[in-house]
């Protein structure tokens, strides 16, 4: 396994806080617009001026339609509905991480990537404590939007295939191309299950300055949660196996519980709070994040000038 460095484990980090608090968000949007008219209205406002100012990424368009689809049409279109038909913003937060080991198993299935034992320990005491949480607050939630959001999971996990397998030189520019491809599979959806002036209301309401939280919301979906976040976690997964990367994902439910308990008073319990402790820590073993700080322990045991087998190995000095 490829073990993520400080720096990108850091970066994956805050993609994890910038996804968390991103709920938050698509609640406000969604209590003023539609769920398709919303997923197609997101993308659509990067998709345009990225269409006039960025250059094509220069990989395959299977991939950026496997891409676009997984991950920008299948998840949210899934999310959005599950969202709006009942489906709490904490636990939204949570059962959409199915994406992990979706994503570990697809990466298994077409990409040939090895998951050590380390992994698989990690990955299983992760999905414990998603259990845990997800028992816990299963009270709050029917079971379509909850197999809704599951959908919505493997969306994702797809799209993080997609992108695996792009290997694009400029994933930021390759992210930004994505948005191009859900707006008319978006907006089909929406005209066959909401109707022809499904949102028009919505932009009536947010142009008036009536609502402006759907407007805020909708900014931060697009520039925060779309474009930063999600640029840089493709960027993580070209340079990581999938399997490396997506446990992360695994932290976001912890962000989104807290935020929604904050802003939302949606209650967690003792319980979300044990099964959120017991994903950090699954998490991390399962991103190799234990084995690194063992590893560090171990060096920093023997003396300057030898490795964990008393081998000389040259000390480098000081720039």
């Amino acid at each position: 396994m490829d073990c993520v460095t400080t720096r990108d484990r850091n970066l994956a980090l805050l993609v994890v806080l910038l996804w968390g608090v991103n709920f938050l968000a698509i609640r406000a949007a969604l209590d003023v617009f539609p769920p398709f008219f919303l997923g197609a209205l997101r993308f659509l406002l990067i998709a345009i001026p990225v269409v006039i100012f960025i250059p094509r990424p220069q990989v395959q368009w299977r991939w950026l339609l496997v891409y676009g689809l997984g991950f920008g049409v299948a998840q949210f279109a899934f999310l959005f509905a599950a969202m709006q038909a009942g489906m709490p913003t904490g636990l939204a937060s949570l059962v959409l991480q199915s994406s992990a080991p979706f994503t570990v198993v697809l990466g298994t299935l077409f990409l040939g990537e090895r998951i050590g034992g380390l992994q698989i320990g990690g990955l299983l005491l992760a999905l414990a404590g998603m259990v845990t949480i997800g028992w816990d607050q299963a009270e709050h939630a029917t079971l379509l939007p909850v197999i809704l959001t599951l959908l919505g999971g493997l969306g994702w996990a797809f799209g993080n295939i997609g992108s695996r397998l792009a290997q694009a030189p400029n994933p930021l520019h390759f992210m930004l191309w994505m948005s191009v491809i859900p707006p008319i599979p978006m907006l089909a959806l929406s005209l066959t299950f909401e109707g022809p002036s499904a949102g028009l209301d919505g932009l009536t309401a947010v142009l008036g300055g009536h609502a402006w939280p759907a407007l805020i919301g909708i900014a931060y979906i697009v520039l925060l949660g779309t474009i930063a976040g999600s640029g840089l976690w493709t960027g993580l997964l070209t340079r990581y196996p999938a399997a490396s990367v997506a446990p992360f994902s695994l932290l976001v439910p912890i962000v989104g519980i807290g935020a929604s308990w904050l802003v939302l008073h949606e209650q967690p319990s003792a319980a979300t709070i044990v099964g959120g402790v017991v994903v950090i820590a699954g998490a991390a073993a399962a991103t190799g994040a234990l084995r690194i700080r063992r590893r560090a322990a171990e060096i920093a045991a023997v003396p300057t000038g030898t490795d964990s087998n008393s081998n000389p190995v040259p000390v480098p000095a000081r720039q």
